[in-house]
Order: structure tokens, then C-alpha cells, then sequence
């Protein structure tokens, strides 16, 4: 990278841009960013399916990009720290990626077919109330009722189901429509035409794959816990999870999927979906979200993904043409706002936890070396975090 100015080590061109806005300024523009990037996928992956790659396929092609991406990273940076693999560690994480990636994202594509890019952002934000239900049932996170925390988690919980189940029982008026002048465009345009936005299909299916790809999420996040504290390479640990993934929907694509042809990408605008789900989805804005949950915690991190679903909504507005109706709309207000009394109250547990506990700094050492932020956790050791 080229330097300006030889004293003081020489910083670099990058180096003085940043040093131009403070820290908070940068981790907000990362986190608009990463909203963008997510938002994108809903859309692109949306537009994919609308142009008729394979349910099976795309997800194949998306895995493979994330493993090469992840594999140098996890191989090089994490040599230290990496414990010997076993056929237990195998065990377990074929069947994380049976719930993380085979469910979860099978589902996911399932309920987006059916629905909208919106309304599939929108019931996500319901994944870190389901996540806290479920690590309380097994009793891995503790449920406070004489305290404002816990009861604003349980309220919190309370709100996302019940949004969930508005959204997936009550379709409700069109309330929202994309003007005759946007659909002029959208005819002008014969990429955007193309792509439209799906008709016909049923939308209370395509509501319950989407709760199945939460509930897969959410599972994934709660059981993956007590794996993490054995095997802490985390970018080894997510590769593993990947590899195993696209062999189980090469396996799935075996009685599914047999046609031939659906494994050739017959267009631009399909590769360049592959493309962005695999490099930009599943690449850069993991790294740009490891960075963020650095710096910011994985609280903040979660306070932006309203962001997100509003992003989404503009998106498939003019790409997709998307309609807006009024039971997603109502459901979409008491999951954000079930999302944003479960943040509250963990972020209160925390306060807590802190003020009767306070942390002892670790003894400082000759062998300290600063590690490098794409192997911090990308998720807090307590799952009520996410």
C-alpha cells in the first residue's frame, strides 16, 4: 500500500483517512455497511430464486466460496490455537452443520420463495428472542423474574412470538403498493422485469419455513456454546461446519435434484448472485461483523438489524416490486420491538453482573501478542449476547 510521509513508521494512505473520523464515527459506517450488505442478500438471493436456480444449488455454490474464503484464514492464523481434531469433534460438528447451515439456510430459502425479502428480514429479528427461550429451557441462561431484566427478556420474548405468529397467521390488505411510475421503470428495465416478485405462492408455508430457518438459527447458536469452549478456533470450527454443510446438500442434491443442467449457471445475473451470497453475504461482512462485535459488542451489533429490514424493504420495493401488507407490517413492529426489550434487558444483566462482580485485569506477560481481529468471537460465550 503506498505511504505518505516517511517519519513515525510511515502511515499509510488508509491509515490518515481513518485517523480523520473518531472510532465511533467508523463503527457506525461499518454496521450501515454491513446493514447494505445483508440487505443485498435478501434481495439478490430473492431475484435468484425468481430466475429459477436450484433451492439446492445455490446454497452448494454459496458454501463452497465461504469454505475457500475461510480455509487460508482458519490455516494460517489459528495454528497455535487449534486443538487436535477427533472423530468426536467430527461428530459434533457435522450435526452443527446439520442445524446451522443444512436447515438453516434450506429453510431460509424455503420461506423466502414463499414471501418476501422483507418480511424474511423482518422475523429474523425474532432469532435473539428465540435464542434466549431456548438457552433457558436447557437451562444454560438463567431467567430472573424479580428483576426489571428478566422480565424485559421475557416480555421481549413474548412480543417476537406473538409478531411471529401475526405475520404467519394474518396476511392482512395490501397497504403499500409500488407506483405506476416505479413500474414503468422496473418495464424500462429488462433485468428488473425479469426478476418481479413472486406470485402465487402461499404465504403462510413460506412464514413457517421461515420460523423453521429462526428455530434452526437460534438451535445452532444455543448448541454451538459448549462446543466453542472445547474447540476455540472459531474459523476452524465455522470451516468444518462449512465443508460438512455442502456435502449434506450434495447429498440432499442426489435425490432432489437431478437434473444436470440445474448445476450450470446459465447467466450473468445468477452468477453474480452466487457471487455476492458467497464472497460479500458470507466473506467480507463476516469479517466487517467480527470487527464490529470487537469493537462495539455484540449488543450494539444487534441494535442495528431494524436497519437491516428497513434497507430490505426500499430494495425490493424498486428491484422486486415488491407489495407491503398489513399483517407483515404489525408483526414486524412487535418482533423489532420484542428485539429491542430482549437487547435491553441483557444489556441491564450485564450491568448487574459487572457492579457485583467486577473483572480482575490478567497479569501482564512477556508473550502477550495482540491477536488479530478476524479471530475474535463472533459471538459472546453466552448466547443471550447474539
Amino acid at each position: 500500500m503506498a505511504e505518505v510521509g516517511g517519519g513515525n513508521g510511515g502511515a499509510t494512505t488508509t491509515q490518515r483517512i481513518m485517523g480523520w473520523f473518531p472510532e465511533r464515527v467508523q463503527l457506525h459506517l461499518a454496521m450501515l455497511a454491513l446493514q447494505f450488505g445483508y440487505a443485498g442478500f435478501h434481495v439478490v438471493s430473492r431475484a435468484a430464486l425468481n430466475m429459477g436456480i436450484s433451492k439446492i444449488v445455490f446454497p452448494v455454490y454459496r458454501n463452497i466460496l465461504a469454505f475457500i474464503l475461510l480455509l487460508p484464514f482458519a490455516y494460517f492464523l489459528e495454528k497455535k490455537e487449534r486443538p487436535p481434531i477427533t472423530l468426536n469433534y467430527l461428530i459434533q460438528f457435522f450435526f452443527l452443520a446439520v442445524v446451522g447451515i443444512t436447515a438453516n439456510q434450506g429453510f431460509y430459502l424455503l420461506g423466502l420463495d414463499n414471501t418476501s425479502p422483507t418480511f424474511a428480514s423482518a422475523i429474523q429479528n425474532s432469532v435473539p428472542a428465540i435464542t434466549f427461550l431456548m438457552a433457558a429451557i436447557l437451562r444454560i441462561e438463567k431467567v430472573r423474574l424479580d428483576r426489571k431484566d428478566g422480565l424485559s427478556k421475557v416480555f421481549g420474548t413474548l412480543f417476537c412470538i406473538a409478531g411471529a405468529s401475526v405475520i404467519t397467521l394474518y396476511k392482512g390488505p395490501t397497504i403499500y403498493s409500488p407506483s405506476p411510475s416505479l413500474n414503468k421503470v422496473r418495464e424500462m428495465s429488462p433485468l428488473l422485469n425479469s426478476l418481479g416478485d413472486a406470485n402465487g405462492k402461499s404465504w403462510t408455508l413460506g412464514c413457517v419455513y421461515l420460523i423453521g430457518h429462526c428455530l434452526s438459527w437460534s438451535g445452532w447458536l444455543v448448541l454451538q456454546a459448549p462446543v466453542l469452549k472445547k474447540y476455540p478456533a472459531r474459523l476452524s470450527f465455522t470451516s468444518y461446519q462449512c465443508f460438512f454443510g455442502i456435502l449434506q446438500f450434495i447429498v440432499l442434491a442426489a435425490f432432489m435434484e437431478r437434473d444436470l443442467n440445474a448445476w450450470l449457471i446459465h447467466t450473468g445475473s445468477e452468477l453474480f448472485s452466487v457471487f455476492y451470497a458467497g464472497v460479500v453475504a458470507s466473506g467480507i461482512a463476516f469479517a466487517v461483523q467480527i470487527w464490529c462485535i470487537q469493537k462495539g459488542g455484540p449488543v450494539f451489533v444487534a441494535l442495528y438489524q431494524p436497519v437491516q429490514t428497513l434497507v430490505v424493504a426500499l430494495m425490493a420495493s424498486v428491484a422486486l416490486g415488491e407489495e407491503f401488507y398489513l399483517g407483515g407490517i404489525i408483526g414486524a413492529i412487535f418482533i423489532i420491538i420484542g428485539l429491542y426489550m430482549v437487547l435491553w434487558g441483557k444489556n441491564e444483566e450485564r450491568k448487574y453482573l459487572l457492579q457485583k462482580n467486577p473483572p480482575l485485569p490478567p497479569p501482564p506477560t512477556d508473550n502477550d501478542v495482540p491477536r488479530s481481529s478476524i479471530v475474535q468471537p463472533l459471538l459472546s460465550q453466552s448466547n443471550g449476547n447474539v
